[in-house]
């Protein structure tokens, strides 16, 4: 019985993202009752999850928001115009 809850919890918290040709896309990352270390980390995960799906890598991404369900989006990352990690973008 502790291994299907293991398995359940597992298949919770797995983010799944649908690549289609799509301009803008959005995934849940966390809920309320997370601590800001946790949401932190799972924005981490699910951001560094999808640039790796992508064929160009940081070149693919032209801005991130992240934005609550009731909130303002933030702006995360915004290219430098010819795209790349974000460290090489101010």
């Amino acid at each position: 019985e502790d291994d299907l809850d293991a398995k359940a919890m597992e298949l919770k918290c797995q983010v799944k993202f649908s690549l289609k040709k799509v301009l803008g896309m959005g995934t849940a990352v966390g809920h309320v009752n997370l601590t800001k270390d946790e949401l932190r980390h799972n924005c981490h995960v699910a951001i560094n999850f999808l640039v790796a799906l992508l064929k160009k890598n940081w070149g693919n991404v032209k801005t991130l928001h992240l934005k609550s369900t009731m909130g303002h989006p933030f702006l995360l990352y915004k290219s430098g115009g010819g795209g790349g990690h974000p460290s090489n973008s101010r």
